[in-house]
C-alpha cells in the first residue's frame, strides 16, 4: 500500500519543504495593519529567517482591508506591499489569507454584510469573489508569495456555536468554495491554493460541517489541518496530529499542517517545546510536507485589545515573547530543520505499507439510519489501533473503506469494527483465501441502537459458532481483561498474558461468545472462554479477538501503552511483517523513511519523560548517526527524537 508524501513544488519543479509560522505582528494582532510599524515587522521576519522559518501565512484582515463594497483601503494595500517587499529581500516568502473573518475567539464581519449569508446569498458571496480576485491579482507576479488561503477557519465564522456542524450545507459550501478558487486562478495566478478552513470535515471527524474533504479535494492543492487536540492520554496527543495527516490521504495532495501550537499559559516552556517536537517528527513520519505553527510572537502589549482581553490565553501562542525574544518552541523548530537540510527530507518518501488499518466508511457515509456516535466510535477506534500499530513500529498504512481496500497488504487491521459494508466483508475474506492476514476485534458500539456485529456470516468467516442472544449482550464484569495464550503466537509465548483494562458503556462492555468450529483457540480468557481465536483459509487466515480491546484503551485515559502493541506485533510476525528495525520498548516509536538516492533514514521518538536508552534490533544493514559514527544503542533525552542512517 502506498503511502502519500506529496509535496508540493518550486516554480521550478522541484519538491519543496514549507517551514513556516502564521503571522500577525506584535504592534497590533488582527489589527496590525492599522498600526504597520515596517521596523518591527523586519525584525520580527528576521528572527523568524535566523532559526530555519522561511515562509509566514499572513492575514488580510476583512474589515479594514474592504471597508465599504467594491472598495480596497488603498493605505492596506500599500503596508501590504511592504509586507511583501520585506519577505523578498530576506528570501522568505508569505502566504495571504483572504477573508478575516474569524481569528482567536472572535468573528469580525466587515461593516457592510448586513447579516447577508456567507455561502449562499449571490450578493454577498460576489463581493468576496470581487475582494479576493482583486487583491490576487495585485499580488500574484510578487516572487514573496508562496500560495494562497481563501478564510480563516470560516466553519466557526459561518457559525461559531456549532462549528457548522450540522448547520452548512455542504452543496452551497462546494459552490462557494470553486467560486473563489476560479477567483484566484482567474488572474493568472500559478501558486499553490487551498481552503483554509482547518480540514475538520467529515472525513477526519466523523462531524459532517459542510466542508466536505472529498467535495473539496478537487478545487485545492493542498490539504491545510488545524490541530488543537485536548486529550486523556499522553501518546494519543502526541500521536493525535499524524493520525489526522494519515487521515488526510485524500487525492494524492500534500498535507501542510496550516496550524498548530499551544498557548504559554497552558504548558511549561519545557513541555511546550516537547510537544512542537512530538508534533513535528510524527507528523513528518506520517506524511506531512509543511509545518506553519500558531504562531509568531505573544501579545501582552494589546491586552486591551479584543480578542486578547476576554481570551487572554490567545496572547501566550507565540514562538517568540512579546519583546520578540525566541522561545524554546522556535528553538525546537530551528532544530527540525536542522534535520530536515542534513537527510534532504524534500526528496524523502515513506516506504510502502504491508499492513493496514482499515476505516469504516461508517466514518465518512452519511448512511440511513444510523446513529452519529457509530462514526465518532470509528475514529476513536482507528486512532487508537494506530497508536499501538506506531508501538510495535510497524509502518502501517490507513486504508479507507469508502476507497476500496488496497489489495497489496499482507496484515489487516480491523480494530473494534462494528460496521463494515456487506461487500467489504467479502471482499476481506477473498484477500485472506489469497494468503493475507485478517485481524478484527469484536464491539457492539456505544448505543442501543442496532446494538450488534454487523458482520455477515460471522460464523463461516472465523469458523465459530456465535452464542449471543437477541437484543441482550455478554457483559464483561471484570475490570481487567486477561488474554491468556494457549500456544506461541508471533512472538508470545504459550502460557504468558496480556492483560488489558476494561472500559465502555453499558452497551459496549461486552464480549463475544463463540464455541470455535474450524478455528484454533490461540487464546482464552480468565474464565477459559475464547478470546483470539484464528481460522485458516486458503493460504491465509482470519483471526477474531472476542473482546473490544481497541474501544476499551480508547475510552480509558493515560492507558497508553497498553498490550494492544504486543499483540498487534505478534501479528506482523505470523504474517512475516517484521519491521526493518525495532525497539522491544513501545514507549520508543520508530519510524522509516527513504531518499529517492536509496538512503534509509530511521526515526527513534521516545515517549518516556525521563532520560532513556533503547537498544534498536536491526533486521539487516547498520545504523549509523547523521555524523556518520555506528550507532548500538540510543541514547534519547526526555521525548526526544533521534535520527539516524540505516547503512548496508
Amino acid at each position: 500500500m502506498q503511502r502519500n508524501s506529496a509535496k508540493l513544488t518550486t516554480p521550478e519543479g522541484h519538491p519543496q519543504l514549507w517551514v513556516g509560522v502564521n503571522y500577525w505582528s506584535r504592534t497590533g494582532g488582527p489589527l496590525m495593519w492599522r498600526n504597520y510599524d515596517a521596523e518591527v515587522v523586519e525584525e520580527e521576519l528576521r528572527t523568524m529567517r535566523e532559526h530555519g522559518v522561511t515562509l509566514t501565512r499572513s492575514f488580510l484582515y476583512w474589515p479594514d482591508f474592504m471597508p465599504q463594497e467594491n472598495t480596497l483601503d488603498p493605505a492596506m494595500l500599500e503596508r501590504y506591499d511592504d509586507f511583501l517587499d520585506r519577505h523578498a529581500a530576506l528570501d522568505m516568502h508569505t502566504i495571504p489569507t483572504f477573508i478575516v473573518g474569524h481569528m482567536s475567539g472572535q468573528n469580525w464581519d466587515p461593516s457592510w454584510r448586513d447579516g447577508r449569508d456567507i455561502f449562499s446569498d449571490a450578493s454577498f458571496v460576489a463581493q468576496q469573489e470581487w475582494y479576493v480576485r482583486e487583491t490576487t491579482a495585485r499580488w500574484k507576479d510578487h516572487r514573496a508569495v508562496a500560495g494562497w488561503l481563501l478564510t480563516n477557519e470560516i466553519p466557526i465564522y459561518a457559525d461559531w456555536p456549532s462549528r457548522g456542524i450540522g448547520t452548512l450545507d455542504a452543496d452551497a459550501v462546494t459552490a462557494w468554495s470553486r467560486t473563489m478558487t476560479d477567483a484566484v486562478r482567474s488572474t493568472g495566478a500559478t501558486q499553490p491554493v487551498s481552503i483554509g478552513d482547518g480540514a475538520w470535515g467529515v472525513e477526519t471527524s466523523g462531524a459532517d460541517n459542510g466542508f466536505r474533504i472529498r467535495d473539496l479535494e478537487g478545487l485545492i492543492d493542498f490539504h491545510g489541518p488545524h490541530v488543537y487536540r485536548m486529550e486523556t492520554d499522553e501518546v494519543r496527543q502526541h500521536l493525535g496530529a499524524a493520525f489526522v495527516c494519515e487521515l488526510l490521504d485524500i487525492g494524492g495532495k500534500p498535507v501542510i499542517m496550516e496550524e498548530f501550537g499551544l498557548t504559554s499559559d497552558y504548558v511549561s516552556e519545557e513541555n511546550a517545546a516537547h510537544y512542537y517536537r512530538q508534533t513535528l517528527h510524527n507528523t513528518l513520519l506520517a506524511g506531512a510536507t509543511g509545518w506553519i505553527p500558531w504562531n509568531n510572537t505573544d501579545y501582552d502589549a494589546i491586552e486591551g485589545q479584543e480578542p486578547y482581553s476576554h481570551h487572554p490565553f490567545e496572547m501566550h501562542f507565540g514562538i517568540t515573547d512579546s519583546e520578540g525574544r525566541p522561545k524554546e518552541q522556535l528553538r525546537e523548530v530551528k532544530r527540525f530543520t536542522e534535520v530536515l537540510e542534513r537527510t534532504d527530507a524534500a526528496r524523502l518518501t515513506r516506504p510502502d505499507a504491508r499492513a493496514a488499518i482499515v476505516v469504516s466508511s461508517f466514518l465518512e457515509k452519511r448512511y440511513p439510519f444510523t446513529q452519529p456516535e457509530d462514526a465518532t466510535s470509528v475514529l476513536a477506534h482507528t486512532r487508537q489501533a494506530y497508536v499501538a500499530a506506531r508501538e510495535a513500529d510497524l509502518g502501517v498504512g490507513v486504508a479507507r473503506e469508502a476507497d476500496g481496500l488496497p489489495g497489496d497488504c499482507d496484515l489487516y487491521l480491523l480494530p473494534s469494527a462494528k460496521q463494515l459494508t456487506a461487500p467489504t466483508w467479502s471482499e476481506l475474506r477473498r484477500l485472506a483465501h489469497a494468503g493475507a492476514t485478517v485481524y478484527a476485534s469484536y464491539c457492539v458500539g456505544e448505543h442501543m441502537n442496532q446494538r450488534g456485529p454487523w458482520w455477515p456470516n460471522l460464523d463461516e468467516t472465523f469458523g465459530v459458532v456465535k452464542k449471543l442472544r437477541y437484543g441482550l449482550v455478554d457483559p464483561i464484569e471484570d475490570d481487567e481483561f486477561r488474554m491468556v495464550f494457549q500456544q506461541d503466537f508471533g512472538g508470545i509465548a504459550a502460557g504468558e498474558e496480556l492483560v488489558f483494562t476494561v472500559a465502555g458503556t453499558e452497551n459496549s462492555r461486552a464480549f463475544l461468545p463463540v464455541e470455535p468450529d474450524g478455528a484454533e483457540v490461540v487464546a482464552t480468557d480468565a474464565h477459559g472462554r475464547p478470546a483470539l481465536l484464528r481460522h485458516r483459509v486458503g493460504t491465509g487466515s482470519l483471526i477474531l479477538c472476542t473482546y473490544p480491546i481497541e474501544h476499551m484503551a480508547a475510552r480509558t485515559p493515560r492507558v497508553n501503552p497498553e498490550p494492544t502493541w504486543r499483540l498487534y506485533a505478534a501479528l506482523a510476525a505470523e504474517s512475516d511483517l517484521t519491521p526493518e528495525v525495532t525497539v522491544d520498548d513501545p514507549r520508543v516509536l520508530v519510524g522509516r523513511m527513504t531518499h529517492e538516492d536509496g538512503r534509509d533514514f530511521v526515526w527513534f521518538v521516545s515517549q518516556h519523560e525521563e532520560a532513556t536508552t533503547a537498544e534498536p534490533v536491526v533486521r539487516t544493514g547498520t545504523l549509523v548517526s547523521l555524523d556518520g559514527g555506528k550507532l548500538g544503542k540510543v541514547e534519547l533525552p526526555p521525548y526526544g527524537v533521534l535520527v539516524a542512517e540505516l547503512t548496508g
